[in-house]
């Protein structure tokens, strides 16, 4: 019993460690992972390197996975780019056995201490990640340490060292106990780290810890099958694909190259079965990847054989209200961050089609343009609540100071592009108002609406491109255009009371035509403030 919880408690600290490292990490190369998911292409030689880049950052092969079948789902990463990044994935988490590997446990307490005081005594962002790093590699060790001690007894019980024994003579039950833990504790890494505190101690052999390490890449699949669940069919093919990879690969290596890859580790660290297992795991999966990229489209066919399309499926893509952002994203926030950003600004060209269709539906007396405008608003309102949700959860991921900022900024904008839409449909109502009153507006007063609304819908444009672009220049460009609209609605209320005086419009057509001249400067209000928090945000990231 004694030995279990210490083994347990060692994982405990190891799991820790790793995610603190990773998520330290994350922080401090937030930037470079923007910038590596941009380089997403078709290439699927460029998508391997993606994953492997992204998977060696965030210390886990498994949450890249879920992140990809979450972009997938999303409908921004298409099955071909999603099975480099899956094959990139598992190169890059050989990092994590490769660490743990070898015998660092002496500079644990080194970089604890200085983790530490880092983190206690800085304010600086960098110095704080830094720190994080520092602590999780620490605990990162100490756990390890703790799970050689823990085991260290099993070595005088004779029937436990014969149990391990007969792995190396029936492969298949190896396979299917690393399969079971790295299914039970959902980190390939973790389990591989417990196997090898078992041969850092003494306790099995090479050939067979072998099978057992087959089984657990095979085991890390379930955590992105399970995220699969309820997603599209796509994603649920992405997660298909990285069963299928991990299940060729294994059959290569178990037939063909067991043997031989045996032979090439035990002659570069003979005596040191923890470094031969770790440099079999970096060997099976650059070599799963060599050996099975150019079957890359039928890993795809058996993919889609395996998750056939149903006619139920047909138009799920089309009826799916948000395109960029997807929970489990969020296992990497700074790409989770890249893809609210652009989920916003789509909300935002929504609201900008229904201020046309409602401008457009009252120039042009159309009701089907109103009708319209009144469906974009309706399409608004579950956009913000499921953005203002999404930018909760993520509020509460690991982010640095900077990344958080953006966030806070991101709720302001969301609601403002929403009154936006509020105000558009207050237009297409006043809209159906003329309509069904069969109030005109003067040749004059028409020319001076038209003018308003477009500088009004230049100054949005403008302030939704400042936001994609991070641009300051057109954002102070936005709030110079927002006085000229003040200008504009005051010469509009003052030519309408001279015609009004001059029996020129009615009464009743004065009221819609002030209405709208209203509402029309209260979206050149919300696009200021936009503006003024892509200003803020700029600040606050320099």
């Amino acid at each position: 019993m004694e030995i279990i919880v210490n083994l347990m408690g060692g994982l405990g600290l190891f799991l820790y460690g790793m995610n603190l490292m990773g998520d330290g990490l994350q922080k401090s190369a937030g930037a470079k992972l923007k910038k590596i998911i941009e380089l997403l292409t078709s290439n699927i030689i460029m998508g391997v390197l993606v994953g492997a880049l992204v998977t060696a950052v965030i210390q886990s092969s498994s949450a890249t996975t879920v992140m990809v079948v979450g972009f997938v789902n999303a409908g921004i990463m298409s099955l071909p780019q999603a099975v480099g990044v899956i094959m990139g994935a598992n190169i890059g988490t050989t990092i994590t056995a490769q660490l743990v590997s070898l015998d660092l446990t002496g500079m644990a307490p080194l970089a604890l201490g200085i983790g530490i005081i880092l983190y206690l005594f800085s304010n600086k962002p960098k110095q704080k990640n830094l720190a994080e790093i520092l602590i999780g590699f620490g605990l990162l060790f100490t756990g390890m340490d703790f799970m050689k001690a823990a085991v260290e007894p099993l070595a005088g019980y004779k029937g436990f060292t014969d149990l391990l024994l007969t792995f190396g003579k029936y492969p298949l039950l190896g396979l299917l106990l690393g399969f079971g833990i790295t299914a039970i504790v959902q980190s390939s890494s973790a389990s591989m780290g417990m196997l090898v505190a078992l041969a850092a101690k003494g306790l099995i052999p090479l050939e067979a810890a072998l099978p057992i390490l087959y089984g657990q890449n095979i085991g890390t699949c379930v955590t992105s099958l399970i995220s699969s669940v309820g997603a599209n069919k796509n994603a649920r093919r992405a997660a298909m694909m990285h069963l299928v990879f991990n299940v060729l690969g294994t059959i290569i290596f178990l037939i063909f190259l067991s043997k031989p890859v045996q032979h090439i580790v035990v002659a570069m660290d003979p005596g040191n079965v923890a470094r031969q297992l770790a440099n079999t795991h970096t060997l099976f999966n650059i070599v799963s990847v060599v050996a099975l990229l150019p079957f890359t489209k039928l890993i795809i066919k058996i993919a889609i054989k395996l998750v056939p399309d149903k006619e139920t499926d047909e138009d799920e893509d089309e009826v799916r209200t948000v395109k960029y952002i997807d929970d489990r994203m969020i296992e990497t926030p700074s790409i989770a961050l890249v893809n609210i950003i652009k989920e916003t600004l789509r909300m935002g060209e929504k609201a900008k089609e229904s201020l046309n269709s409602a401008m457009e539906g009252l120039i042009e007396k159309s009701p089907e343009k109103i009708e319209r405008s009144f469906k974009r608003e309706l399409l608004l309102n579950d956009l913000q609540k499921l953005i203002l949700n999404y930018l909760l959860k993520l509020s509460k991921a690991s982010l640095d100071e900077n990344s958080r900022e953006t966030v806070d900024v991101l709720f302001n904008t969301v609601n403002d592009i929403e009154r936006i839409g509020d105000h558009s449909e207050n237009i297409a109502e006043l809209a159906q108002l003329a309509i069904d009153s069969d109030v005109s507006f003067s040749e004059l007063g028409m020319v001076e609406l038209k003018d308003m609304y477009n500088k009004v819908i230049s100054a949005y444009t403008y302030s939704l491109e400042a936001m994609r672009t991070s641009n300051v220049d057109l954002a102070c460009k936005v709030i110079k255009m927002e006085e000229q609209v003040d200008i504009m609605e005051k010469s509009c209320r003052a030519n309408h009371m001279h015609r009004l005086n001059n029996n020129l419009c009615s009464i009743d057509n004065g009221v819609v035509y002030l209405d709208i001249l209203s509402n029309l400067e209260r979206i050149s209000d919300h696009a200021v403030n936009i503006a003024q928090q892509v200003i803020a945000d700029r600040v606050t990231n320099n």
